[in-house]
């Protein structure tokens, strides 16, 4: 049925559609992270140390509170996992220069090459799927990720046309 007002046909809104939708995403989310997960469990690692070493590489020298705020998880899951990769040589903890109460994280040499090479694949499968989509689609793809995480979240995340929205 099309919106009289606006001669927009909602058939994507169905139930099955969106149900799909979900489903996908589980699919989508299990084969993106399986490849990673493999390299992981060889060092006892798990997706919450994937996330660490993820977002300290894309933001060397980011603090304790910028990752818990990322991650959204208590300080003690995030000191275990931490506490983890620096005891074993994949990420530094530095005090901050202005205020010593801070702690900024980066990547060790090793930190940075298990990062690559968990992203290696990732950014493999993403390029892939982007190829065969084409540019609309992606496009698309990003209006709809950035519809779905919470709005707090979304100024991470600016405009590709400044003119856009």
């Amino acid at each position: 049925m099309t919106d009289l007002k606006t001669g927009i046909n909602p058939l994507f809104l169905r139930d099955e559609e969106l149900r799909q939708a979900i489903e996908l995403l589980f699919f989508a989310y299990r084969d993106f992270t399986a490849e990673p997960d493999a390299i992981l469990a060889a060092y006892g690692f798990g997706r919450a140390h994937h996330r660490v070493i993820y977002f300290v590489g894309r933001h060397p020298g980011m603090t304790v509170s910028d990752l818990l705020a990322i991650l959204k998880i208590t300080k003690q899951s995030l000191s275990r996992v931490l506490g983890q990769l620096v005891e074993e040589g994949f990420v530094t903890q530095r005090t901050g220069a202005r205020d010593r109460r801070q702690r900024l994280l980066e990547l060790t040499e090793k930190g940075l090459e298990l990062e690559r090479q968990l992203t290696e694949r990732q950014r493999a499968r993403f390029a892939r799927a982007y190829r065969e989509a084409g540019a609309e689609a992606v496009e698309g793809f990003r209006q709809v990720m950035l519809g779905l995480i919470d709005d707090a979240d979304r100024p991470r995340f600016p405009t590709k046309n400044p003119g856009r929205r």
